[in-house]
């Protein structure tokens, strides 16, 4: 049976009635908020119903007449402008990084290049020969046409004199000259600079870190030289650890290079361990120690009178604890640390001192000594070659010899002690109480001026991190 209809305007009716009736019979103050709220009802009824109305007179969208329209469109002329880019100089350029394996045929095939004169050349050429073939890790840039001939080509690497390689880069250009044949010619330019800024958090280790990041591992070693003394790297890194770094990239022609010389050093960086924040800035003008070295961004030296390690960031095989030893199976105090390093791994001396002993040692193998006064003195172990005499003077971080497995060792590692007055200690518990050697009062003030416009790109690293992302990259010049 279907519902009854309502009229709205007859039940308003009846609704105004009734309240008039019991509002006679109440005080007039609830008398007026109560036709005020009735009022408020009839025109929200009368606001309704249009609308309502007005929806059953709109049109079914799916009913609406539909209609298809085709048309032919006139295409433009094609052929002129086929015949205007065919009469075009085309030129491409690609570039690739050398294999050992490449054969001259190879490497132009890699660079969009079948050019058989080209191939040619490069084999019989003097200077191709000496700076390309069986040569990895190169910078090579082709410049072709539209038919894959070579037009030109270039080379980069690392300057043949090792006192340039940090500064000076090594080009080979081969060019196509105007009778088709090819000429070579070799020279050095300086590198260009670029600042890059990165930012990443720690979920496993430093170098996950880093590699997520697309920070090289020559930055990566420095950020854990440059923090070595207030965070252990293999024990006291936890998940979560975040760093924000500022550093030198070379570039040869633009291009960031890909041997040792690529990474240049680190300018500015924070690393937080722990929820503790430590910083660092890269200052080199007067008064600064050994000509440069690293400051907090208040000016006060990060450098120590020791160096955490003898060795640039490795794996640390066996700490400064109790152990079984390797050689007879017996557990025994360990005083030592063990660096597990391939052998000729360079070994640093700790601190400026004189060289006490140089030689074989028994089970030590060749080892040297080191006297650093005050009753105290560092040994290092099982060395393959040693590069200091008795008696000679040795600064913080000399190369005194290098990784080795001579003496009672069961592979190629460094074994380390620091021993004061006879006593063995831990050398990291010895270097963080070591003396920071200050920046000069005199140049505090010049440090203070220079330190801002680094500061202000670590700050934009840092916000990196603070807006969850892991890495970027910044050309700043």
């Amino acid at each position: 049976m279907p519902r009854p209809r309502i009229d709205p305007a007859a039940m308003i009716e009846q609704l105004r009635a009734r309240a008039a009736v019991w509002m006679r019979a109440r005080r007039p103050w609830v008398a007026a908020a109560v036709m005020v709220a009735v009022a408020g009802t009839g025109l929200t009824a009368l606001a309704v119903a249009p609308l309502a109305a007005l929806s059953t007179l709109a049109p079914d969208p799916a009913a609406l007449p539909r209609r298809t329209v085709s048309e032919t469109l006139p295409l433009p002329a094609l052929a002129g402008q086929v015949q205007a880019l065919a009469e075009q100089d085309l030129e491409l350029v690609r570039g690739t990084v050398s294999h050992y394996t490449d054969s001259a045929e190879a490497l132009l095939s890699r660079l969009g290049a079948g050019d058989a004169e080209a191939a040619d050349f490069l084999r019989r050429d003097a200077a191709a020969a000496r700076h390309l073939h069986g040569r990895g890790g190169r910078l090579v840039r082709a410049r072709v046409d539209g038919t894959g001939r070579v037009l030109e080509l270039s080379a980069r690497f690392p300057a043949t004199e090792a006192a340039r390689r940090g500064t000076h880069f090594g080009r080979l250009v081969v060019r196509r000259q105007a009778d088709g044949t090819f000429v070579s010619q070799v020279h050095e330019a300086p590198f260009e600079l670029q600042l890059r800024l990165a930012a990443g958090t720690i979920t496993t280790s430093l170098f996950a870190a880093t590699d997520a990041a697309d920070v090289p591992d020559a930055v990566a070693v420095q950020l854990a030289e440059i923090f070595a003394v207030d965070i252990d790297f293999h024990r006291e890194l936890r998940r979560g650890d975040r760093f924000v770094v500022v550093y030198e990239v070379r570039s040869a022609d633009g291009e960031p290079v890909p041997w040792n010389e690529g990474s240049g050093r680190v300018l500015a960086t924070e690393f937080t361990n722990a929820g503790r924040t430590h910083s660092a800035v890269w200052y080199a003008g007067p008064g600064a120690a050994d000509g440069g070295a690293y400051y907090g961004p208040d000016g006060s030296s990060r450098r120590r009178e020791f160096l955490a390690s003898p060795l640039e960031f490795t794996r640390i095989s066996s700490g400064f604890a109790m152990r079984r030893d390797p050689i007879n199976g017996r557990w025994r105090a360990h005083r030592g640390v063990d660096y597990a390093a391939p052998t000729g791994t360079p070994v640093r001396a700790l601190g400026d001192g004189k060289v006490a002993s140089a030689g074989w040692m028994g089970g030590y193998g060749r080892a040297v000594t080191v006297d650093h006064g005050g009753g105290r003195l560092t040994l290092y172990a099982h060395l393959s070659r040693i590069g200091v005499k008795p008696g000679e003077r040795v600064q913080q971080g000399q190369v005194v010899g290098a990784v080795g497995s001579t003496g009672w060792a069961t592979g190629p590692h460094l074994h380390f002690e620091f021993r004061v007055r006879g006593a063995h200690q831990d050398p990291l518990a010895i270097a963080r109480r070591a003396t920071a050697v200050p920046l000069a009062p005199q140049a505090l003030a010049q440090f203070m001026a220079q330190r801002g416009p680094v500061l202000e790109k670590l700050a934009l690293a840092a916000s990196l991190v603070d807006d969850a992302a892991p890495v970027a990259e910044t050309a700043a010049r």
